[in-house]
């Protein structure tokens, strides 16, 4: 992912290029401040520090770049700064780990050295070739006009089982440059390459024409030249730059991942953009045609802003992997701050990885399911339960026993009758925008129920995760939010109310809920992973052991919490 040439406020684009929200001028994403490129703080600040998410000691990170599995090692590559807490000097920053929890960084596997990058190394792809070992496919930037190609870099000794140094051929970089008709300077992040049937390699590269977002398909027989397909595998309307896109095939009917090169009846294929225009990324689900090399998506969901996302909140510049030592595909993605950009050059550190996720189609393949890798409960710690606590109107009952800021807590909340739920107005057609309206203070029928999250003893802060439950004509319709607005006492945050749509069955009159709590994050999981939402808090009150752990209800209809279960967790070793 490039640069964006952002205004100074934060801007969230839902529905059409009209609708914008400014938020006291504090910037939702990176933005480009050249005098504080190269400005280390002094110390690091801990307070709001992950315990268990992954980030470097200090400075800042963004994207997740070319992770994948092999010989026994995952890697992480990433977008770093080595030098601020801002974006800006751009590496490939590179670590490795054996069980995707605990990390060892080494040396940068890429940084400008080259022509062909001299300006940057943005993001891009890692590929497993047969007979070739592991190769990176990254956009390099050639000059101060933001002239992008696709560059190749390959690990300097296949005999190191670590990968530590990576090599740039100059005799093959770069591989790929913007030939006619397309925008050299919207043209970045290859993706993971697969091989056909036919013998070719394939790979995607994000871009743009004017506002539609395109797809390009590029294709090779020997993984060094490189043409483009005569038509964009998909291309949107409206949709404005395509970063860091993502294509994968899913199974029909098992949660195991599928190599990046299977196609057939058996399976879907998912098409995932990273939208520049409005920071946030959606998917579709869809058939792959390798003879046309065309992906048409379903009319499941909608191709475009509104459509299906993997996380609702703070969640960006994702990418995917397919693991073959455990037959699973991984998903990393990107949550910046919230905060300002003095913030982040006071603490010395801006941006994390959200948790590593599992993914695969859910059965009604209309949309993913994603959860925690299964790894992530080996720093479960301490464990205490609740069972069967009823939960009147405007009653809410502390979790005891665990360290509310770095915890897991699985619940299952249920309600006897749907008799209370209020009517669904149809122009509620936003989420976040309901979240906003209808927030956990707001008396409803059947919800707002939930978790009060990273709360001070008085409940003066608290993140509010919550369901909250509507009849529209011939069905229910289910709110999830993830409510920043009450989270800290402190001004000059972006508290936004982030909220997506739950598709879940409401016959059994259940709903589970997942939420990890990590200092400044809460990343939360609705429904077994349907709907997904990670929002950045920060806390001034409800910090370290002065944060609290709730269960609430403030609708009419009472809700039981069936079973909770909450643990401390434990560090993650990152080095």
């Amino acid at each position: 992912m490039g640069v964006t040439k952002f205004l100074t406020i934060f801007v969230v684009v839902f529905f059409s290029l009209s609708v914008i929200l400014i938020n006291n001028g504090v910037e939702g994403f990176h933005k480009i401040y050249p005098h504080l490129q190269s400005v280390s703080a002094i110390s690091v600040s801990d307070l709001h520090r992950t315990s268990y998410h992954f980030q470097p000691p200090r400075n800042w990170i963004n994207d997740p770049n070319g992770p994948m599995y092999y010989n026994g090692y995952y890697h992480l590559f990433y977008q770093y700064n080595p030098n601020g807490s801002v974006w800006g000097n751009i590496v490939w920053a590179h670590s490795v780990s054996k069980d995707l929890v605990n990390w060892k960084a080494l040396e940068h596997a890429l940084y400008p050295s080259k022509p062909f990058d001299k300006f940057g190394c943005w993001s891009g792809s890692a590929t497993v070739v047969p007979g070739k070992g592991p190769v990176i496919l990254y956009t390099g930037v050639t000059d101060d006009k933001n002239t992008e190609v696709q560059c190749y870099a390959i690990p300097e000794d296949l005999s190191d089982p670590l990968l530590k140094k990576w090599i740039k051929p100059n005799a093959l970089n770069p591989i790929v440059i913007a030939d006619r008709g397309v925008n050299g300077s919207a043209f970045r992040d290859p993706t993971t390459a697969w091989r056909s049937k036919d013998g070719h390699w394939r790979m995607l590269i994000g871009s743009k024409r004017k506002d539609t977002g395109i797809a390009y398909l590029y294709k090779s027989k020997d993984f060094i030249k490189w043409a483009r397909a005569k038509h964009p595998i998909h291309s949107k309307s409206t949709t404005g730059m395509w970063e860091c896109p993502d294509f994968f095939p899913v199974a029909l009917k098992s949660k195991e991942g599928l190599e990046m090169g299977v196609h057939g009846n058996n399976v879907k294929h998912v098409l995932k953009n990273s939208l520049d225009m409005t920071r946030f990324e959606y998917y579709t689900l869809g058939t792959y045609f390798p003879k046309k090399d065309k992906y048409v998506p379903d009319n499941t969901s909608e191709d475009g802003w509104a459509g299906l996302r993997y996380d609702y909140g703070n969640f960006y510049a994702s990418k995917s992997f397919f693991d073959p030592s455990k037959n699973r595909r991984i998903l990393w993605g990107w949550a910046n701050e919230s905060d300002s950009k003095e913030d982040d050059v006071n603490k010395g550190w801006a941006g994390i990885q959200a948790i590593p996720r599992t993914i695969w189609l859910d059965p009604s393949r209309r949309q993913l399911i994603q959860w925690p890798v299964e790894e992530l409960n080996s720093l479960r710690g301490k464990e205490v339960k609740m069972k069967n606590q009823k939960l009147n109107k405007g009653d809410y009952v502390e979790v005891k026993g665990v360290t509310a800021a770095q915890v897991d807590v699985e619940a299952t909340f249920s309600f006897s009758s749907l008799d209370k739920v209020e009517t669904f107005d149809p122009s509620w057609v936003n989420a976040q925008d309901l979240c906003a309206q209808k927030g956990s203070k707001i008396q409803g029928g059947v919800g707002p129920f939930g978790l009060l999250t990273l709360a001070s003893q008085d409940i003066e802060e608290f993140t509010p995760v919550f369901f909250r439950i509507f009849k529209a004509p011939n069905k229910h319709v289910v709110l999830m939010c993830s409510d920043a607005t009450s989270s800290s006492i402190k001004n000059n945050l972006y508290k936004p109310s982030f909220a997506g749509f739950l598709d879940v069955d409401l016959s059994t009159g259940k709903i589970p809920l997942r939420s990890l709590i990590d200092h400044s994050v809460v990343e939360s999981f609705g429904a077994g992973g349907k709907t997904n939402i990670l929002s950045r808090v920060y806390p001034a009150l409800a910090v370290g052991n002065e944060a609290h752990l709730f269960v609430f209800n403030n609708g009419t209809e009472p809700i039981n919490v069936q079973n909770l279960q909450a643990w401390s967790m434990k560090n993650a070793d990152i080095k």
